[in-house]
């Protein structure tokens, strides 16, 4: 039976891998060595400012091994949604690493940039067209957020992986891709089922997460064959169960059975999981369903700027009154700067030890003897947070709230100074499907010579 081996070796480039899980999946002699670099997980600001996930060291530490590997092999190496956000700062700041490596090593590699920036005019007239829809829960797109973006990327299927591929690239630079395509693409080019493909890939992109005990940071072999896959980890101290591969095919989905891609759908209602062997899951049954194909587009915009302070009270008085302290505070600060519009900013307490997590959805109750407190000042300007922020703080210090037994000592202030400028805010301002013909037309190839 044909077999094709996939080496994964984390959930991210950078987040780390131990030397010997890699080399014990490099016996194995994978096929194929491949890594999802980003996500939107980390919120909107690393695309909108253009900066990365992890740090060049983190990022360089993890390429070394792979690069050498794929070169020793001469198998290919592909990372995609380079850089975190997979925009052209993210995939040259990507390419800068790898060619310090490829220096380095004296190696030559032929090497194939995937671009997924996307024009904005393009947009506006996939808009006037009809063809620009929103996800759950979020608006219509307008003109207007559109303008404001920093930069747009949309998320490649493995279509414009192949084609880079078949022309000859040993190491792919993927812009921001959707998270399977990085696994699916090579297996597909080489004729393998589709839908076994990008399931394999679903759980290959998260590491070792689908393993006990799970991780992000550890490496593991996929090996897609012509009516099943396997997966097992390459560190003896995990192992798959079925529970573990069954679950974490449901991990991050909105269907049990269902998970929408770049033109198609991949439907699990008749997969079945199988323990293969010790450690090791079978799972056959997936099937890749054909759809009209949209890409996820994804902006992001500046829309504000940050300070905050972080503290913390156990005073049960103050507790008790905690949102009456807050109201007070927003109307005394406002007072006093009565010339600044309210609309100019906000001042959010976050209130860790009573529903900091999940808020108004919180199920337990209970009373809290201590409080964690973190004001934070969203504004126009650095410059007006700040001022916001110093004086809702000091307003937060010495506040006469009901019952009050001490004039100081409420508030414990954890750094000194007090108040962190965090700078500029970023928010999705595009987070919207949009149709195509061609899956290539969006994704240019760019071949660079090391």
């Amino acid at each position: 039976m044909k077999e094709l081996k996939i080496l994964s070796p984390c959930g991210i480039l950078g987040y780390g891998y131990p030397k010997e899980s890699f080399y014990n999946g490099l016996s194995k002699k994978p096929d194929l060595i491949a890594v999802d670099a980003g996500s939107t997980d980390a919120g909107p600001h690393k695309l909108g400012a253009g900066v990365g996930i992890v740090s060049k060291k983190a990022a360089k530490k993890d390429l070394e091994l792979m690069i050498q590997a794929g070169y020793d092999l001469n198998v290919p190496v592909i990372v995609g949604s380079a850089g975190g956000s997979g925009a052209k700062p993210h995939v040259n700041w990507t390419l800068a690493v790898i060619k310090e490596i490829l220096e380095e090593k004296k190696l030559k590699m032929k090497t194939a940039i995937v671009w997924a920036d996307i024009d904005k005019n393009y947009i506006k007239n996939k808009m006037a067209e009809n063809k620009v829809h929103p996800m759950n829960y979020v608006p219509e797109l307008t003109v207007e957020d559109l303008d404001k973006t920093n930069s747009v990327v949309a998320q490649m299927g493995h279509e414009p992986i192949v084609k880079a591929l078949e022309e000859g690239a040993q190491i792919v630079i993927a812009g921001r891709a959707y998270d399977p395509s990085v696994f699916a693409a090579y297996p597909i080019m080489k004729g393998f089922d589709a839908g076994l493909a990008y399931h394999l890939g679903k759980i290959l992109e998260c590491g070792a997460l689908c393993a006990e005990p799970g991780t992000t940071k550890d490496c593991m072999m996929g090996y897609l064959r012509e009516d099943h896959f396997l997966v097992e980890p390459l560190n003896p101290k995990r192992k798959c169960y079925i529970s573990s591969v069954a679950a974490h095919t449901l991990y991050e989905k909105d269907h049990p059975y269902y998970l929408h891609g770049p033109g198609f759908a991949l439907d699990l209602s008749g997969c079945k999981f199988e323990q293969h062997a010790d450690g090791v899951v079978k799972v056959s049954g997936s099937k890749f369903v054909k759809q009209p194909y949209a890409v996820k587009l994804e902006g992001s915009a500046k829309v504000a700027y940050r300070t905050l302070v972080i503290g913390g009270t156990r005073d049960p008085i103050a507790i008790q009154n905690i949102d009456d302290i807050q109201n007070d505070i927003r109307e005394q600060v406002a007072a006093y700067f009565d010339d600044i519009p309210r609309s100019e900013y906000k001042i959010l307490f976050h209130l860790y030890g009573r529903n900091g997590v999940m808020g108004s959805l919180e199920p337990v109750q209970t009373p809290a003897h201590e409080l964690g407190i973190v004001m934070e000042v969203i504004a126009s300007s650095q410059e007006l947070a700040n001022t916001i922020c110093s004086s809702a703080r000091s307003t937060l210090m010495h506040f006469p709230y009901k019952g009050r037994k001490a004039t100081a000592g409420n508030i414990a202030l954890l750094y000194s100074p007090s108040d962190i400028e965090f700078g500029p805010v970023y928010k999705f301002t595009v987070y919207h499907l949009m149709d195509i013909d061609d899956p290539c037309e969006l994704f240019p190839t760019e071949f660079v010579g090391f």
